[in-house]
This record gives C-alpha cells, structure tokens and sequence, in this order.
C-alpha cells in the first residue's frame, strides 16, 4: 500500500514537473519572439556595419560609449550607496534594541508601496532648491531612495538567519556594535550583499524615469534616455532603422552581462535568507 502511495507520489511530481517545463518553455519563445525580431531588424539594408556605425559615430555630439559611461557610474554609486544603508538598517533592525524598533521597520515596509512617478514632484523641488538637478547625484540618489525599502528587507531577512550569539561573544570580548558588524556580520553576509549590488546594477541600467526627469544634457543622458537621442537621430528611413535597432540591442547588453555573470549571487542571496534555523 505505502509503495503505491509512493508510486502515486513520484507519479504526480513527475506530472508536475513535464508541466513546469512546457510553461517554462512557452514563456521562453514568447520572449524570444521580440528579442528575434529586433536582431534582425539590427541586420536590415548594412548587416554588421549599423552596429559598427552606431559605435563609431556620435549622437547630437555625444560618442556611444558615453552613455555607457554615465549608466555605469550611476549605477555603481547607487549599489554602493544603497549596499552601506541597507546593510546598517538591515543589522540594527534584525540584532540592536531600540525603542520603537518594530514600529519604524513597519513603516519602512510601507515604502514599498510608493511608485517612482509618485516621488517626481517632491524630488524635483529638493534637488532644484538644493542645486542638484541636471547632475548625476540627483539620478543616483533616486535610484538608491526607491530601492531602499527592499534592500532593508532582504538584508534584514538575512541577518535574522544569523545568531544573536554572535553579537554576544564579540561584546564580551570587548568589541563595540560596529567593530561586531564590520568584522563578523557584514563579511557573513557576502551572499546578500553581493546580490543586492547586482540588482540595483541592473535596475539602473534600466532605469528610464529619473534620468528622463532629472537630466536635460545631452552628455549627462544614460543608455536608456538616449534612445529618444537615437530615434531623433537616425530616423526611420530603413537604412537608419537598421541602426536604431542596432543600438538597442548595445544598450541592452550590460543588463545582460551582468545577469549571467552573476547569477549564482542573485540566486545564493535570494534563498538565503528565506530559511531560518
């Protein structure tokens, strides 16, 4: 009886499974579909010669790879930034008493809810008061401020899977809470630190609304801003169209890139912090 059960069992995972994977692989080829339809519009008329074309020639004065430029630094700023608050929130919310600890950390989880265009308004009368539109700060400090409320969750999550004894022994030893977190906590938690750095990367390279509100230069635009600079360019003769789907598809290679090359952080940091001894 118990072997057929177990029959039954492995019977239906296996089910569940095949369905999975025909899911999976519907999802694949409607994705794929665009992502096909774009690299061969990239080829029309020139072949090869629209991405060498679009790499070597500027747009309203402004070389290609700028735009890569201004998207990176952007990027890399604002994981950093976001790593070090997140982090600090993260461990003070989940190892540090305070009063009114819960009730702040509720709010924080609140934030989740605000949208982007939401903040716009309020955003652009800081940073015009404070001299900080048209500049990159300004792109980069939005970006950090909308993904702050997740990052304090995830790392949060993490370091509540992590003893509270840890902190004890280093206080006995005479250590101070933030020789504890820099020497014993923070290296712990190499996992979700990395994963976090990777997606705000990706999520600011892809980001389209704040450098669209908050940059107005040519020289200042991301990747993503600059594809109105290459449609104004190149038009839409079909020899130019070749080019402005070539230069979508360069645009869209750093996301890429750093996906598959760090995918095993993204999905370490994911998951571990999902389960709790």
């Amino acid at each position: 009886m118990k072997k057929e059960k177990a029959t039954d069992l492995f019977a239906i995972s296996r089910k569940n499974r095949s369905i999975m994977i025909i899911i999976l692989l519907l999802l694949t080829v409607l994705w794929s579909v665009p992502v096909y339809s774009l690299l061969k519009d990239s080829l029309k008329v020139n072949g090869f010669q629209n991405y060498i074309y679009v790499l070597t020639h500027q747009v309203n004065g402004v070389p290609f790879y700028k735009y890569f430029v201004n998207s990176a630094i952007n990027a890399v700023l604002a994981a950093v930034l976001l790593v070090f608050i997140c982090s600090f929130a993260g461990f003070a919310f989940s190892k540090i008493e305070f009063a009114g600890r819960k009730l702040i950390y509720n709010i924080v989880l609140m934030c989740l809810a605000i949208s982007g265009p939401i903040l716009i308004i309020p955003l652009f009368y800081i940073y015009k008061t404070a001299h900080l539109y048209n500049t990159h700060i300004a792109v980069i400090l939005s970006e950090c401020l909308i993904t702050i409320p997740f990052g304090v969750l995830m790392m949060k999550n993490f370091f509540d899977g992590l003893p509270i004894e840890l902190k004890e022994s280093s206080s006995v030893d005479g250590a101070t809470t933030i020789q504890c977190f820099f020497k014993i906590y923070f290296p712990l938690a190499k996992p979700a630190v990395i994963n976090l750095a990777v997606l705000q990367i990706m999520w600011s390279f892809q980001d389209f609304l704040f450098p669209l509100m908050f940059l107005t230069k040519d020289e200042a635009y991301t990747t993503t801003v600059a594809v109105n600079a290459f449609k104004g360019a190149y038009g839409m003769s079909p020899q130019n169209l070749g080019r402005y789907n070539a230069s979508l598809v360069l645009i869209s290679i750093p996301s890429i890139v750093i996906f598959i090359l760090a995918q095993k952080y993204i999905t370490n940091g994911i998951t571990s912090g999902a389960v709790k001894e």
